[in-house]
């Protein structure tokens, strides 16, 4: 271990002292943001300095998957869920299941305690040979990688694969919605739009047939008379709408005619 860590230029431990307080910055920002959305960012954060830090390690493998598939695209995807569906801070004040609050201790104290001990040993450990000798002794980081998750670790991984597929297919059958009715089709849509009490066409847009090209005047039917429903609405409900002079309508029909 002393061997090794003598080997540790003066850039590394420049990248892992940013790195290490960027990510510890990081967890605390997610863990006292009050808003759903930062947290999310605080995260992002943390995870873009892991994978520096992996990459800084001699391990570029485990760093561009914590960049593609952790930062990239579960985070983002979540962080962009949170934004169109909105969570408001009183929703993490509700339990919805119950106990689960107990439970978070109990496994957050776990994890610690798992934390602390690899860390003790490995900083304990006398046969550390360095991750340069370990990912030669099978042609890379890739295959070392490879090596240990289909020799060793095989059945962790599959009952890990075998848990997101669960998940996902939960999720599927959870988002799922039965459609009772057939969904309407576009003819029976123009059909019903013809046979409702509404305009069935398009309404002339403000300031046509009239004098003024502006928002606020109404455009006129062929008798003459303004039609409110071409003003928008904002415009009729605070009645800034323009005063139609029907003398000045004539005056102008008059005018075009005698063309």
């Amino acid at each position: 271990m002393t061997e090794v860590a003598t080997d540790t230029n003066v850039g590394e431990a420049v990248v892992f002292w940013i790195c290490s307080i960027l990510a510890v910055s990081g967890a605390l920002g997610m863990v006292l943001s009050r808003k759903a959305v930062h947290s999310a960012l605080w995260i992002a954060l943390t995870m873009i300095n892991l994978a520096i830090l992996y990459v800084a390690n001699s391990a570029p493998f485990l760093g561009m998957v914590q960049v593609i598939v952790y930062t990239g695209a579960v985070m983002m995807l979540f962080l962009f869920v949170l934004m169109v569906v909105g969570v408001d801070s009183s929703d993490s004040l509700i339990e919805t299941i119950k106990g689960q609050r107990i439970a978070s201790i109990v496994l957050g104290v776990g994890l610690g305690v798992l934390l602390v001990w690899g860390v003790a040993n490995g900083l304990t450990e006398t046969t550390s040979v360095g991750l340069d000798t370990a990912n030669a002794a099978d042609g890379g980081n890739v295959q070392g990688i490879a090596h240990l998750i289909f020799t060793q670790y095989l059945l962790a991984f599959e009952l890990t694969s075998a848990l997101l597929i669960t998940a996902a297919m939960g999720a599927m059958v959870l988002a799922h919605r039965e459609r009772w009715l057939n969904p309407p089709k576009q003819k029976d849509l123009s059909t019903e739009r013809f046979r409702g009490d509404g305009h069935p066409g398009n309404l002339p847009p403000p300031g046509v047939y009239a004098r003024h090209n502006a928002v606020d005047t109404p455009a006129l039917l062929p008798d003459g008379s303004p039609l409110e429903e071409s003003i928008p609405a904002p415009v009729r409900a605070r009645s800034d709408a323009r005063p139609v002079d029907h003398a000045d309508v004539r005056e102008v029909h008059e005018i075009t005619e005698g063309e």
